[in-house]
């Protein structure tokens, strides 16, 4: 439990940028109908069953040209 509060300070910095990069993922799905691969639901379970990762491999792999 003492290790907890050790790590805490570094911990919610990164739990604050991963929200933020999983609100940002799902925006631009729910608003772009165009992806690389996959559709809309795949990459809606994708970002949110993978917080951590899903994200960063929509931002990378699925996101769509812009028009």
């Amino acid at each position: 439990m003492n290790i907890l509060f050790e790590i805490l300070p570094l911990l919610i910095p990164v739990l604050l940028a991963d929200i933020a990069l999983a609100v940002a993922a799902v925006r631009h799905i729910l608003q772009h109908p165009h992806y690389r691969f996959g559709n809309r639901v795949m990459w809606l379970v994708i970002v949110v069953i993978f917080l951590l990762f899903g994200p960063i491999i929509y931002f990378v792999f699925g996101k769509g040209e812009s028009e």
